[in-house]
């Protein structure tokens, strides 16, 4: 019998962001041996900052339960990481950097939930995450990524269910866990992640303007000090869990969007 196994090792993958979704991607796929790059904005938003390697951009390395990325500033260092058996991040919001480096597979994990200008040529296999793309038209495969029983689910034609614009409920809250601003300016953390909490305590400013809790809990996710933010950013989540150690745990449904992520790519080159 022909066999059609393949060496993951040899399989590059580049990712398109580097927040929560796209690292429990990246720490899934590095996990499966795989070669992992993911590029960032000059000034990354993630808000779960404690499971995104979009940290490496600020502090050099980020380290998620276990697996460590490292600040890449080319493709020669991208490559060296790898050896280092390492996750490689480099600042390459328009991704570039695939024109550099023969990548397998491209995966867009921004979370745009609007259609992009990903195409089909860009590697091998393209996978586009959640709402805005069209399997079998702008990429090849597309990962469902909301909060039913078809979370992870992964289509080779059509599209994933349309946004519902609710955020994930925990403990029976959903919009009372997410902090958004009314006006725009500079961030100012006043009780940082991982941070036990009380309804009503002052937990950020966005220049005047002062982001209440609205539920006792956990500030689970925080946008980094000193970054501007614009109107109506989602700048946190509070757990109602009171657990600081949740803030360095990758969430269940990254874990499910990851894994319908590696089903896939095991079932297009296994094929």
């Amino acid at each position: 019998m022909e066999n059609h196994s393949i060496k993951t090792s040899e399989i590059k993958i580049l990712i398109k962001g580097a927040g929560e979704v796209a690292s429990a991607i990246a720490h899934r796929l590095s996990q499966s041996r795989f070669k992992i790059c993911l590029t960032e904005l000059e000034i990354p938003l993630a808000i779960h900052r404690g499971t995104s390697y979009s940290e490496a951009v600020w502090e050099t390395e980020k380290k998620v339960e276990g697996l460590i990325a490292v600040l890449a500033k080319s493709a020669k260092d991208i490559m060296d990481i790898w050896n280092s058996g390492k996750i490689s991040v480099i600042v390459d919001p328009d991704v570039k950097i695939k024109n550099s480096l023969d990548f397998n597979i491209f995966i867009d994990a921004t979370m745009p939930k609007i259609k992009t200008n990903i195409k089909k040529t860009f590697a091998d296999l393209v996978i586009g995450i959640g709402p805005g793309y069209t399997a079998g038209k702008d990429v090849h495969i597309v990962i469902e990524t909301n909060n039913t029983d078809r979370i992870g689910t992964w289509l080779k034609k059509g599209k994933v269910d349309p946004d519902t614009k609710i955020p994930l409920e925990v403990g029976g809250f959903t919009f009372e866990r997410v902090l958004r601003n009314k006006t725009s300016g500079i961030f100012k953390i006043l009780k940082d992640m991982g941070s036990i909490v009380q309804k009503g305590d002052e937990i950020a400013r966005v220049g005047k303007e002062v982001l209440i809790a609205e539920i006792n809990g956990c500030v689970r996710a925080l946008m980094r000090n000193g970054v501007f933010v614009g109107i109506n950013t989602k700048l946190g989540e509070i757990d109602p869990r009171p657990y600081p150690e949740l803030c360095k745990i990758i969430r269940p449904r990254m874990r499910n969007i990851s894994g319908g992520v590696l089903e896939s790519i095991l079932y297009w080159f296994g094929k």
